[in-house]
């Protein structure tokens, strides 16, 4: 698409946006329910698309996908009236007799930058939490999922005029021209590298930014977990998408007492969940494409593999692969995996492992088990991370009650919910004086008297 295209369309919802018809609630209501209906009258054909990108069968493409889509929307219809209202905060004393509150506006134009491993997801619902908060969008689908970013854009073309809600497929030289444009907020979900390049092009426009990036994250496994219990959670959080999914376990840190049982059972569970040859599991997915998969073949030393380790080129498929003894020095301790292959690691004393996390950039999540409540509050305490679960893996985003996000090199700022709402909103404060009484301390001349009031007040 020719930047003039892309400049048309983001003047075309400039100027949709100064009508004020996204104001509305009921404007509002209406083009969630829309988005509803869309999805559930074409989700065969969202398991297709979604099958012929990453190989996702239906049962997977809903619970990881269309579900939570569905579910935002539900949850944004039911809370949007109380996520819109004023809300009235104290007058200070010096106000007096004023009232104040605080109004939630929209930005305006945003635009929102998705990724691949999640291609409806990661687009829709973030769309849910624009639209609800007043706002026109411009969807940027990765071009990594044809299949998906192309039935995007036939669905939303067909709910939504292009002033309101626009899909512009392409390459990276779209997304560079998108990011010339002077959007009102940015919404990037990707790698930290190209979160960066995000926000070198946000600065020129001063335009907020909201990053949901990646990272390394950690999954602890104390003396005292039940490791049958945890290889049930960690198979399912670590292969579901074929590893492909920014919070997944990216390893395993075992206290040593465990790390032979938890093989074990890591082990058995992968067989119960995919089968004697998980390459041939019809619901088992594939690497999105051929350079991903070669990226990931060279993590696979033969020495480490103790389960797993087959791969199909033709199919783009890596079987669930657990790899052992591994340490910092090993090249896939070097950067966030993002496939199907599991390091483990062991350690004696939970300290030296929280330091080591700690000395890394901060991860997206960490998951912990452990049925001691006082490592629990160690660990949540001390490290530093985007969100996590004791005792499971993945769930904690599966939630509008709870802001999904980042911190530091895993990204800024959160959405899901109200924290979406809020995301996509200026909290805009209003000070509402009355004429009468007046206070006229704050006047000149101040006398002495004045200035010991003065002082008494902002003490």
């Amino acid at each position: 698409m020719q930047n003039k295209s892309i400049e048309q369309i983001v003047r075309k919802q400039q100027a949709f946006f100064s009508t004020g018809k996204t104001h509305s609630l009921a404007f509002r209501r209406t083009a969630l329910r829309r988005l509803r209906q869309t999805i559930l009258q074409h989700t065969e054909e969202i398991y297709d698309a979604l099958f012929a990108d990453l190989g996702k069968s239906p049962t997977e493409s809903h619970l990881s996908e269309i579900g939570l889509c569905l579910s935002e929307l539900s949850y944004m219809l039911r809370h949007l009236r109380q996520f819109s209202r004023p809300r009235r905060v104290p007058a200070s004393l010096p106000q007096f007799p004023a009232k104040a509150f605080v109004l939630p506006v929209p930005y305006g134009v945003t635009l929102i930058l998705s990724p691949w491993n999640y291609p409806f997801l990661l687009t829709v619902e973030p769309l849910i939490d624009t639209l609800a908060a007043g706002n026109t969008a411009v969807l940027k689908p990765s071009p990594y999922a044809p299949h998906t970013s192309a039935l995007l854009a036939k669905l939303l073309h067909t709910c939504f005029p292009s002033s309101y809600v626009a899909v512009i497929p392409g390459g990276w030289e779209v997304s560079q021209a998108l990011l010339h444009q002077p959007f009102d907020h940015i919404f990037f979900t990707g790698s930290p590298s190209v979160g960066k390049e995000v926000m070198r092009h946000a600065a020129e426009h001063l335009t907020p930014v909201t990053l949901e990036l990646g990272g390394k994250s950690p999954c602890i496994v104390d003396e005292t977990a039940d490791c049958r219990t945890a290889a049930k959670k960690i198979v399912f959080g670590k292969f579901l998408n074929c590893g492909q999914t920014c919070v997944a376990p990216d390893y395993i840190y075992c206290h040593k007492s465990q790390t032979e049982h938890l093989i074990q059972a890591l082990k058995q569970e992968i067989q119960r969940q995919f089968g004697k040859d998980p390459l041939q599991n019809p619901h088992y997915g594939k690497i999105i494409h051929a350079k991903h998969f070669e990226r990931l073949c060279r993590f696979l030393q033969p020495e480490q593999i103790i389960w797993g380790g087959q791969t199909d080129k033709a199919s783009l498929r890596i079987a669930p692969t657990l790899l052992y003894p591994v340490s910092w020095e090993d090249t896939i301790m070097q950067e966030e995996i993002f496939g199907p292959l599991l390091p483990i690691l062991s350690y004696t004393h939970l300290e030296e492992v929280l330091h080591i996390i700690e000395q890394h950039p901060h991860p997206l999540a960490l998951y912990l088990f452990s049925q001691n409540p006082r490592t629990t509050h160690r660990v949540f305490r001390y490290c530093r991370f985007g969100g996590g679960c004791i005792n499971d893996t993945l769930l904690h985003l599966a939630s509008s009650h709870m802001g999904f996000g980042g911190v530091g090199t895993s990204g800024m700022g959160a959405y899901h919910g109200k924290a979406g709402f809020d995301t996509f909103s200026h909290q805009k404060s209003i000070l509402v004086q009355r004429t009468h009484p007046q206070i006229s301390l704050r006047y000149p001349p101040y006398s002495r008297l004045t200035q010991l009031f003065i002082r008494y007040f902002f003490r």
